[in-house]
Order: structure tokens, then C-alpha cells, then sequence
């Protein structure tokens, strides 16, 4: 596979993926293309022993931290957080009403996410565990995380809306 069809094939990927960690579309934008880039000047020591998606996703991860350790931005390497919404989360459970309709819906939730959010937000677990119980990776725990707190936010907001 030549790099003009790396290229077009996973860049679209690879920026969802910073947009992820970034949310802004113009830095994820340029740290995907100079992820592209630094993959292009390395294509040669890509060994094809392992999916070229994670060899290029860690190079853009790695682009994304070193970018912000160049702006003297510090970022929690295992746990990048969405201010508003944790602080509605912690809200949430601080209100005793609220925490029981929180943990109401928690019970409810599927498998994988209930244990995930338990196991995170409840015994504090890093997500680098919490993958390791699953037999997963931390990245698999962190995405199931946010996906189950994005669900309960979602039923939260469905809550505040029926009492208004």
C-alpha cells in the first residue's frame, strides 16, 4: 500500500480520533496533518507487523500531548475530562435525588458501560486497569467510559427537561 492511499484511507480516521481528544476541529486538523507527515517521513520503519490504524493513531496521539507540551498546556495523560460535563455528573450525584436516579439508570444501562462507569467514577480505577480487567486496552476503557457518561448525561438532561 503506497502512502497516497494510507492517506485517504485513514486520514478521515485519524482526525475523528484527535478531534476526540482535542474537541476543536482546527487543531485536529493540523495535528493530523503533521501526524500524516511525521508517518510519511517514517513510513520505513513501519513494520507491518501490527495494524498501520494504531501505528498512525500513536503517532497522532503522541503529535497531539507533544503539541500541547509546546503551548505549556498540561494535560492528565489518563484522563482528559470535558469540564461541563463532569461538573454536571458530580452535580448529579451530590443531590441525593439525583444520585438515586443516576444510580437508577446505571442499573439499567448495558454491559459493558455500567461496570466501566462503576469501576471509573466509583472505585476511581485508572482506565489502564479497568482495560486490563476486560482483557481490553486503556483506550477501549476510556471510550466506553465517556460513551456510558455521555448516556447518563443524556438521561439526566431528558429528566431536567420532563420536570421543567
Amino acid at each position: 500500500m503506497d502512502f497516497e492511499d494510507i492517506y485517504r484511507k485513514y486520514f478521515q480516521e485519524v482526525y475523528l480520533f484527535i478531534k476526540s481528544l482535542s474537541h476543536d476541529e482546527s487543531i485536529a486538523e493540523e495535528i493530523t496533518q503533521e501526524a500524516i507527515f511525521k508517518a510519511l517521513k517514517a513510513i520505513q520503519t513501519f513494520d507491518g507487523s501490527k495494524d498501520i490504524r494504531a501505528w498512525l493513531f500513536t503517532i497522532a496521539k503522541n503529535t497531539y500531548f507533544s503539541h500541547y507540551r509546546r503551548k505549556k498546556k498540561q494535560i492528565d495523560s489518563d484522563f482528559i475530562e470535558e469540564p461541563m460535563t463532569e461538573v454536571q455528573i458530580v452535580k448529579h450525584l451530590m443531590n441525593e435525588e439525583e444520585a438515586f436516579i443516576v444510580h437508577q439508570f446505571l442499573h439499567s444501562m448495558d454491559e459493558p458501560y455500567k461496570e466501566v462507569f462503576s469501576l471509573r467514577t466509583f472505585g476511581e480505577l485508572p482506565f489502564e486497569k479497568i482495560g486490563r480487567l476486560f482483557g481490553k486496552s486503556s483506550g477501549w476503557a476510556r471510550v466506553t467510559f465517556y460513551r456510558a457518561r455521555k448516556k447518563i448525561i443524556e438521561y439526566m438532561e431528558e429528566m431536567n427537561h420532563e420536570r421543567d
